[in-house]
């Protein structure tokens, strides 16, 4: 039997290090709300977790651990960095962009990809963003399309006040 899905009201179990974590219930949903003012759709929980630029990727590492930990299917994640890519989707694009693409298709495992293919990726349960450095553009653009790209949770792993700043909202 599948583990059962959290909601976003659900702070049961919040996966992250034991850094402080927020939600950020002021983040527009990307489908807006309907014309009698009901929301069409749940706006994910959006976690934030403190890390310097060269510890985001260590945090986001530890945020999956204990997201699939916590009962979650490995299909379930998808993690983007912003900065240099995760040496797993380093290690599997060696063998070419068709059998890396295959992989995230397929949906059994985490897919770990690179902010600027974000566009590719489609949506699963939970994202988990290492903003790990590269262009201010690309990571300003990761967040908002992540947010899209997340069905219940979207934890963010990097500098605080960098953060606050991409997204224009104190968390």
């Amino acid at each position: 039997m599948p583990p059962a899905q959290r909601t976003p009201r659900d702070s049961a179990a919040k996966p992250g290090p034991s850094a402080p974590a927020a939600s950020v219930p002021s983040v527009p949903s990307a489908s807006g709300a309907s014309a009698d003012g009901a929301a069409t759709a749940s706006v994910p929980q959006v976690q934030l977790i403190p890390a310097s630029v060269e510890g985001a990727l260590d945090a986001a590492e530890e945020a999956v651990d204990l997201l699939l930990d916590s009962g979650r299917a490995p299909g379930e994640v998808l993690v983007i960095t912003t900065g240099e890519p995760h040496p797993w989707a380093t290690h599997e694009l060696s063998f070419g962009e068709a059998a890396y693409w295959a992989q995230h298709d397929a949906g059994d495992d985490v897919f770990y990809a690179d902010a600027a293919a974000l566009d590719r990726a489609s949506a699963r349960p939970v994202v988990v963003v290492a903003v790990n450095g590269g262009n201010e553009e690309v990571a300003l653009g990761a967040l908002p399309t992540a947010l899209t790209r997340a069905g219940t949770l979207l934890i963010v792993c990097g500098d605080p006040q960098r953060i606050n700043s991409m997204l224009g909202a104190g968390v």
